[in-house]
């Protein structure tokens, strides 16, 4: 996590701590002078309660209207609601992403369980108790004559669309950049998997917070070392179920949240700092081709700048997938961005398009909201972001299957939940109508395998390569 999200998540774990000291007293008040039984029949009722209803990690008010801006070359139309029907009076099959504003309202039951809208065959969900603007995916239908069903809330105010037109970025050379093993799977798979020309980069062993593997008598470090191996070899494997050889696979081999830290200090070498290594060879001999970090295998923001310019120029692709720098909060993803951008302002070939996408969020962990197999509403965004183009392309009921079983291969998205959680869960699915799918428990099997892959397009340029903190509009 970075800076703001931690501070969001020690400002709710905070309030978390109050409001249960608070409960306490109250609890021992009522004790006084009644039956004993009261105060922990009470206590229990409140804790099934908060992981029904209060447990999401929402840093923000479910009344907050999103802000987004689009770019000059996006049309807008009005639109309206008549008997439940859209009508926007255009006609809009030459674009491949449309987007729909509005206001939502939740009802009272809205409050308690989660509101949605029924897009025809698609449904989208919200925020409980939402009340402001919302942006709804309408990709893959035909807006006219769309019937729209809000449910447990109400749609207010005016309506307009933003529909957008994009090449099939799936067509032209890619490069998927992914800080972790999963990372391309969970924002890409679709793409990846039916692109012509596609190769993926993971910068990362992700060897972190392997206690699980301590069940096998392995000490810390020795836990980490495997669950490094384990993940670089997902990342060199599992996209061959999604049709990319391993020979158009790379792991380089760097080490989990050192990546900001390197690029503090370019020439500093940073270890693991679970297992203790600090020589990036370790996991690169399946690579396919070699690469300048190889020399020394020191894991330096030099050798990473290096081994993306030797990337890039051996690949030479024409779109560059790679994470959010602003929506995505985790410091990896984010370092890893201004990683491409800083080897593409160097290097001698330079990508034409960058492909954004969010696999975390600084305000919302549900996100996308709603069972797996629907549409992905936009997130949240209280700020306006880069008015960036937006694609948005569909997968098939058989897509998210395969996208599923993609995900079920990687080592660090199996095992079961927590106790905590599955008891959470249990409650939420009992007194929340909350469901999750049958391919996995992580919570990435709800949130990744959806109707929709969204991605932010923005024009590769001296600007963004400049400032890709604060990229231009498209």
């Amino acid at each position: 996590m970075n800076g703001r999200k931690q501070q969001l998540l020690g400002r709710h774990r905070r309030n978390k701590r109050i409001a249960l000291l608070v409960a306490l007293l109250v609890l021992l008040v009522l004790g006084v002078g009644v039956s004993a039984w009261l105060p922990p029949l009470l206590l229990v009722l409140g804790w099934v309660a908060h992981e029904a209803w209060f447990a999401d990690h929402l840093f923000y008010s479910p009344q907050d209207d999103y802000s987004y801006n689009f770019p000059a070359d996006c049309l807008s139309l009005p639109a309206r609601l008549e008997q439940g029907v859209l009508q926007v009076g255009s006609e809009l099959q030459d674009y491949d992403t449309l987007i729909l504003e509005l206001q939502l309202e939740a009802t009272w039951l809205g409050r308690w369980l989660d509101p949605f809208v029924m897009l025809g065959s698609d449904r989208q969900d919200f925020e409980r108790g939402v009340k402001g603007r919302r942006y709804l995916n309408l990709s893959g239908q035909i807006a006219e004559g769309l019937q729209i069903r809000p449910q447990r809330c109400r749609i207010r105010g005016e309506l307009r669309i933003y529909a957008m037109r994009n090449p099939d970025y799936a067509a032209q050379r890619m490069l998927i950049i992914a800080p972790h093993a999963d990372d391309a799977e969970l924002a890409v798979f679709g793409q990846y998997s039916r692109a012509n020309e596609a190769a993926i980069v993971t910068l990362t062993q992700g060897e972190i917070e392997a206690d699980g593997y301590r069940r096998l008598g392995l000490d810390k470090a020795a836990a980490a070392r495997l669950k490094g191996r384990l993940r670089s070899w997902d990342s060199l494997a599992v996209p061959l179920w999604g049709g990319i050889p391993q020979s158009r696979c790379v792991q380089l081999g760097y080490y989990c949240l050192q990546l900001p830290a390197m690029a503090s200090a370019p020439q500093q070498s940073f270890g693991s700092r679970e297992s203790g290594d600090c020589d990036v060879r370790s996991v690169r001999r399946h690579n396919p081709l070699a690469l300048p970090g190889d020399a020394d295998g020191r894991p330096t923001w030099d050798n990473l700048i290096a081994d993306l310019i030797a990337l890039i120029a051996h690949y030479r692709p024409e779109v560059v997938v790679t994470p959010h720098p602003q929506l995505d909060p985790h410091p990896d993803h984010v370092a890893s961005t201004r990683a491409v951008l800083e080897a593409c302002s160097r290097g001698a070939w330079q990508p034409r398009t960058l492909l954004l996408y969010a696999n975390h969020l600084h305000d919302n962990d549900r996100w996308p909201m709603g069972p797996a197999g629907y549409g992905v509403a936009l997130p949240p965004a209280l700020t306006p972001l880069p008015a960036d183009r937006l694609w948005s392309p569909q997968l098939n009921a058989g897509d998210q299957l395969d996208k599923a079983m993609a995900l079920a291969m990687q080592h660090d998205l199996q095992g079961l939940l927590p106790l905590k959680r599955r008891l959470r869960r249990r409650i939420q699915q009992l007194l929340a109508a909350r469901c999750w799918p049958a391919w996995g428990e992580d919570e990435f099997f709800r949130k990744a395998v959806r109707r929709h892959e969204l991605f932010w397009v923005r024009p590769m340029n001296s600007s963004s390569i400049d400032d890709p903190s604060s990229p231009p509009s498209t």
